[in-house]
């Protein structure tokens, strides 16, 4: 089922999920389409597996490891390099969940949405610990999703194979976002200094 499962997930990727058939993935893994069809009924059921199990790695014990990390910057440090090593690892995944979720039905959607939201809300209470309780729900949601948006945009341009690193594009992203926070007016807080000359950048 991973076979078929990453091999759809490329071919998602290059070619759309709508425009990829199941002869298409078949042949891809070099199996029948009767062979597909005996592990995935639907290609809706692949697409859900796929999704599925990329959220599934992106949640998987990340609040064991985030309580091992005391300081609120070093955690959003690892939030940042966890979220860019799983899309390096899993790029025509990631990119699948950003590009094809709505063509789920919607009872799979809901599945794949809350394990969505359940990061976000991990993420969320990293941040809310950093900045303090007192900082408006609404800001720290925007605050949320600019860092998401800095992780996730990577997918239309980072190049893996280039001259930057996932690593270095870890501490660049780092270095962007906790300098950023810090001047934010409402929070009032100060990164140790050890932690924002730590990026390189």
């Amino acid at each position: 089922m991973i076979m078929i499962g990453r091999a759809a997930a490329k071919l998602f990727n290059e070619k759309g999920y709508l425009e990829t058939s199941i002869a298409d993935i078949a042949s891809a893994v070099t199996m029948s389409k009767g062979g597909i069809f005996h592990y995935f009924p639907t290609k809706n059921e692949i697409l859900y597996f796929i999704l599925s199990n990329y959220m599934d790695l992106v949640v998987e014990g990340l609040e064991e490891e985030l309580k091992k990390i005391d300081n609120g910057f070093s955690r959003i440090q690892f939030i940042i390099s966890r979220h860019i090593e799983l899309y390096n690892k899993n790029t025509a995944e990631a990119k699948g969940l950003l590009h094809e979720a709505h063509n789920l039905p919607a009872k799979h959607f809901k599945i794949v949405a809350e394990k969505e939201k359940r990061y976000f809300q991990i993420v969320a209470r990293s941040l809310s610990d950093l900045l303090g309780d007192s900082i408006p729900k609404d800001k720290l949601t925007a605050i949320t999703f600019a860092l998401f948006g800095m992780c996730n945009w990577i997918y239309s341009w980072y190049d893996p194979k280039g001259s930057l690193t996932p690593d270095d594009l870890a501490e660049v992203i780092y270095s962007i976002f906790s300098k950023g926070v810090v001047s934010y007016p409402p929070s009032k807080i100060t990164a140790p200094e050890s932690e924002v000359s730590d990026a390189r950048f």
